[in-house]
C-alpha cells in the first residue's frame, strides 16, 4: 500500500502541480472532475477491485490530455463529436464498477464523479446546439481541416494544389464578408462573439499547420507563402467583423447597458438538478424573500437603537459614513483579520493551523478591477477595494463609504479565515484531489454559513455592526431574488440595479458593478445564489448532526473542510451513517426543517 500511495504522490505531482502544466489547465475547463473517483478508490479503499483501478486511472489522465493537445480547434464538428464520445465510454466505464463493494468514501466519490461527468455531457451537448446556430458563417471550413489533420499525420501536401485552394477560400471568405455585411445581424452579442471565435479557432489551427510546413518543406513555402498570408489576413478582417455584427434584439438593453442571457426556466432546474438542490427558482426566490424580511426586522432594531427609529436607510447611510480616512485602511483589514480568529479560537469552533493563520496576506486591487467588483476578493490574499487618485471624487466616496468598517467586518472574515482563505488552506491538504468537483454552494456556502453562524454568537459588537452584518445580508438575499428573476426573464438588469439601491441600500455604482459581473461576468448562471442557499443547506445540517449531539460543533466544521469541495447534499451523505443508494437523486428538503429563529 505504502508503494501505491508513493506512486500516486508522485503521479499528481507530476500531472498537477506544474503551473505550466497545460493537462490541469485542461481539466479545470472540462473534465478536471473526473480522475478524482479513481484516485479515492484507490487511496481509501483495500478491496479487490481496487487494486486495478491505478492503470485505468492513469490512463483516463493520458487519455484527456492527449485529446485535447490533439483536437485544438474547440469550434469543429470534430471536437464536439469526439468529445462527446469521451463522455460515453467514460460513463459506461463508471457503470461497470461493483457499487456495494466501494466503501463509503468511495461510493460518495462515484456520485459526484458521476453526477459532473452527466453534467459535463449535458453542458457540452448544449453548447454544441448553439455552435451549429452560427456555424453557417464557416462554410468553407472543411477544406482548411482537412489540411490541419493530415498535418498531424504528417502528410507531404500538394503544395501547388493547396496554394489555389486556400486562394479560392481567401475568395469565398471575402464574398460572404461583403454578403453578411449586408444581411441581418445577430440578434445578440453572444452570437456574434461565438461566430467570431469560429473563425479564430480555425485560424490558429491552420496557422499552426502552416508553421509546421513552413522552411521545412522548400516546395510548400514556395507555393504557400502568399496564399497563406492573403488568407489569414482575410480570416483576420472576417472574424472582427462577425464579432460586431449584431444588433441586441434577443435581449435588448434596457438603459443599463448590461446585456446578459437569460437561461430560462428549464436550463436554471436543470443546473438545480445537477448541484443537488431539489426546489424550483420560484421557491428559492421565496425562501429568499423570507430571509430578507427577517433582515429587515433586525435592521429596524439596530436602526432604533441608532437613532434613526424605522427609517433604516438612514441608519445605513450613517455607517457608510464611518469610512476610515485614506491610507489607513489595510491596518484596519489586519485588525479585523485577527479579530475574527481570535473570537472563532476562543470558542474553540474549528481547527485553524498556524501556519493559515501565517501565511495570509493582503494586496490592493487595481482601479479598472475595482469597477468589476467594488468590494473584497479573497482567499490567501484578501484583495482590498479601495481608491486611487485616478478614480472621480464620486468614484473615491461611493468606495470608501461601501467598504467602512462596519460593512467589513462581515466580510473580512468571509474572505480570509474562517472563509475562502482557511477553505483553500486545508482543501489543499484533504482529499485534495475532491477540490477537483467544486462548487461554489460548498465555496461561497461556507462563506456565507459563517456570517450566520457569527451573528448568532453575538458577533457583532454594536448596532453600527449589526447594521453592517444585515446590510451583506440582505445583499445574500437580493441576489437571489434579482439573479433567478433575471433568468426566468421577470427582471431586467436596469431593474436589479434599481433592486440593489433602493431595497438593500447600495451604492449605485456599486450596484451597477455587482449586476455587471452577475449577468456579463465568468460567473455561472447559480454562482449569485450559492451564497445563501449554501449557507443555508450547511446550518441545516448543522441542525440534523450538531444540534441532536450526533458531533460537536468542532468536529462539524472540521469535517466539512476535511470533505473538501463536493455538493452539500453529498457532504450530509458522507457524513451520515445511512446507506447509499448508487442511483441517488436530489431529495434532502434542508429549507423545510431549517431550524433558525427568524423563520
Amino acid at each position: 500500500m505504502k508503494k501505491q500511495l508513493l506512486k500516486i504522490t508522485t503521479f499528481w505531482n507530476t500531472h498537477f502541480r506544474s503551473e505550466e502544466s497545460q493537462l490541469l489547465i485542461f481539466l479545470s475547463n472540462f473534465f478536471k472532475k473526473s480522475i478524482a473517483v479513481f484516485l479515492t478508490i484507490i487511496i481509501t479503499s483495500n478491496i479487490g477491485i481496487a487494486q486495478g483501478l491505478y492503470s485505468e486511472a492513469s490512463s483516463y489522465v493520458a487519455d484527456v490530455g492527449t485529446l485535447h493537445r490533439k483536437y485544438t480547434n474547440r469550434n469543429s464538428y470534430e471536437y464536439f463529436d469526439r468529445i462527446n464520445l469521451h463522455y460515453e465510454q467514460w460513463l459506461k466505464k463508471l457503470s461497470g464498477i461493483d457499487f456495494t463493494a466501494l466503501d463509503k468514501d468511495a461510493q460518495v466519490d462515484y456520485l459526484i464523479f458521476k453526477n459532473k461527468l452527466e453534467k459535463d455531457k449535458f453542458f457540452h451537448n448544449q453548447a454544441f446546439e448553439t455552435f451549429k446556430e452560427v456555424a453557417h458563417v464557416a462554410p468553407f471550413s472543411s477544406q482548411l481541416e482537412r489540411f490541419y489533420i493530415a498535418r498531424r499525420k504528417g502528410t507531404k501536401p500538394n503544395a501547388e494544389k493547396l496554394a489555389s485552394e486556400f486562394n479560392a477560400t481567401t475568395t469565398e471568405i471575402k464574398k460572404l464578408h461583403e454578403s453578411l455585411s449586408k444581411s441581418d445581424p445577430f440578434n445578440s452579442w453572444q452570437k456574434a462573439e461565438l461566430a467570431s471565435d469560429i473563425i479564430k479557432s480555425l485560424q490558429r489551427s491552420v496557422t499552426e499547420a502552416y508553421g509546421f510546413y513552413y522552411d521545412y518543406d522548400p516546395s510548400f513555402t514556395w507555393w504557400m507563402k502568399t496564399p497563406y498570408e492573403e488568407l489569414d489576413q482575410a480570416m483576420t478582417a472576417y472574424a472582427t467583423f462577425l464579432k460586431d455584427h449584431y444588433q441586441n434584439t434577443l435581449v435588448k438593453d434596457d438603459g443599463s447597458g448590461i446585456i446578459g442571457k437569460p437561461i430560462g426556466k428549464v436550463a436554471l432546474e436543470k443546473e438545480l438538478a445537477f448541484e443537488f438542490i431539489p426546489y424550483t427558482p420560484e421557491e428559492l426566490i421565496k425562501e429568499a424573500e423570507k430571509q430578507f424580511a427577517w433582515c429587515e426586522q433586525e435592521m429596524l432594531k439596530a436602526s432604533e437603537e441608532l437613532g434613526y427609529g424605522k427609517d433604516w436607510k438612514a441608519a445605513i447611510e450613517f455607517v457608510k459614513n464611518t469610512y476610515v480616512e485614506p491610507g489607513t485602511w489595510p491596518q484596519d483589514i489586519h485588525f479585523l483579520a485577527e479579530e475574527a480568529i481570535d473570537f472563532l479560537e476562543e470558542r474553540d469552533l474549528l481547527t485553524i493551523p498556524d501556519l493559515a493563520k501565517e501565511t495570509w496576506r493582503m494586496t490592493m486591487m487595481s482601479p479598472e478591477a475595482q469597477r468589476i467588483n467594488p468590494f473584497f476578493l479573497g482567499g490567501e490574499a484578501i484583495q482590498i477595494s479601495y481608491p486611487t487618485s485616478t478614480m472621480s471624487h464620486e468614484e473615491k466616496m461611493m468606495s470608501m463609504r461601501g467598504n467602512n468598517p462596519h460593512f467589513s467586518r462581515a466580510t473580512v472574515q468571509h474572505e480570509l479565515i474562517p472563509g475562502h482563505h482557511l477553505q483553500g488552506y486545508m482543501t489543499q491538504r484533504h482529499r485534495p484531489y475532491r477540490s477537483l468537483f467544486s462548487t461554489p454552494f460548498w465555496i461561497e456556502g461556507w462563506a456565507l454559513y459563517w456570517e450566520i453562524a457569527l451573528w448568532d454568537k453575538s458577533f457583532p459588537k454594536s448596532a453600527e455592526d449589526k447594521v453592517g452584518m444585515l446590510f451583506w445580508r440582505m445583499h445574500r438575499c437580493a441576489r437571489i431574488i434579482f439573479s433567478l428573476n433575471y433568468h426566468l426573464e421577470k427582471m431586467s438588469p436596469q431593474q436589479a440595479i434599481d433592486f440593489l439601491v433602493d431595497k438593500v441600500g447600495h451604492e449605485r455604482a456599486n450596484a451597477e458593478a455587482e449586476v455587471r459581473r452577475s449577468f456579463e461576468g465568468r460567473y455561472g448562471p447559480l454562482y449569485q445564489i450559492a451564497y445563501m442557499i449554501g449557507g443555508l443547506q450547511l446550518y441545516a445540517l448543522k441542525g440534523e448532526l450538531v444540534d441532536n449531539g450526533s458531533m460537536s460543533e468542532k468536529d462539524f466544521h472540521d469535517q466539512i473542510l476535511q470533505n473538501n469541495s463536493i455538493p452539500i447534499e453529498i457532504l450530509r451523505i458522507a457524513l451520515m451513517d445511512n446507506a447509499i443508494d448508487k442511483n441517488y437523486k436530489t431529495n434532502w428538503k434542508f429549507l423545510k426543517d431549517l431550524d433558525i429563529p427568524h423563520r
